[in-house]
């Protein structure tokens, strides 16, 4: 299998990617964010009004007691009105990680309580929206992402029908670990989707999915280290454990368009003697073939 170089020959960039857009602009968003979060705030100044001090406002909301929604809502309004040092999701562990911990190590950046108690006391409705809005600002996160993989399987099914099955989460859900599938692979690998041969189930390839709504600087250099880093264990492990798989990573959205995310894509593009290919859902037709899965 030679090594293509496809990707390069790509003048018009934009010819190539699938914008999704299920974004819902402002001002309609405020709305619909208020209502989501409209009691976690009044619960946040009904804690705030019965503290006695700030810590104690953390101690009330890292409780097992509290259901796990509300609590993590608590904690992005203690994170963006108390204490901007915290980690939201360091915050969440709280089995892990004890409340007299965060105060001990956090506790002198922790907003003083008496000024606490002036700014949340009968909360101006525009204070709500605008706390509404920096709690749910990531609230769609990943969405995107989601519904890229899920357009790919639709795609994929109808193409390949019976020749060919792919597995995987097509929105949420828990990532396929190499581990799963070949159990004396060592280490962490997790992969969005699989693909394989319908008649005898003979894995043929793996799949990562990103979708990047804009892209770039030391984002892409993330990226660019990790997907790399992808190909690097995949064919250490095949030094190992001779295997046939591809690897197939499906990048779309206008930060594909970035100048450093375009020529990493282009690098990866054709990697491991031509087992790696990366498509777009425009380029899945012409790259996802029967000929390449099964060489």
């Amino acid at each position: 299998m030679s090594k293509t170089n496809f990707l390069r020959t790509i003048s018009d960039l934009s010819k190539i990617i699938t914008p999704i857009d299920s974004a819902i602009r402002f001002p309609e968003v405020l709305e619909l964010l208020l209502e989501k979060y409209a009691k976690s705030i009044d619960t946040f100044c009904e804690l705030i009004q019965s503290s006695e001090s700030s810590a104690e406002v953390l101690q009330k909301i890292r409780t097992g007691d509290r259901n796990a929604d509300e609590r993590s809502a608590l904690l992005k309004m203690y994170r963006r009105c108390v204490s901007p040092i915290l980690d939201t999701e360091t915050t969440k562990k709280i089995k892990k990680i004890s409340t007299s911990t965060l105060i001990d190590t956090y506790g002198d950046t922790f907003k003083p309580i008496t000024k606490l108690k002036a700014q949340f006391t009968d909360l101006p409705i525009e204070q709500k929206y605008a706390l509404a809005a920096l709690v749910g600002e990531y609230d769609t996160r990943g969405q995107l992402g989601y519904q890229l993989t899920e357009l790919f399987f639709d795609w994929f099914e109808i193409r390949f029908k019976s020749q060919y099955t792919i597995e995987g989460p097509r929105r949420a859900g828990r990532d396929i670990e190499l581990s799963d599938l070949y159990p004396n692979f060592q280490g962490t690998y997790p992969c969005d989707f699989v693909v394989r041969r319908h008649c005898d189930q003979e894995l043929l390839a793996i799949g990562f999915a990103r979708y990047d709504s804009t892209r770039g600087g030391a984002q892409s250099d993330d990226r660019t280290g990790g997907n790399l880093n992808k190909v690097d264990k995949a064919k250490a492990f095949d030094q190992v454990t001779p295997t046939r798989f591809k690897l197939i990573f499906l990048a779309d959205g206008p930060g594909l368009m970035h100048g450093d995310t375009w020529e990493e894509a282009c690098t990866l593009d054709g990697q491991w003697h031509g087992r790696v290919r990366v498509v777009t859902l425009e380029l899945a037709e012409k790259r996802i073939t029967p000929e390449w899965l099964e060489s």
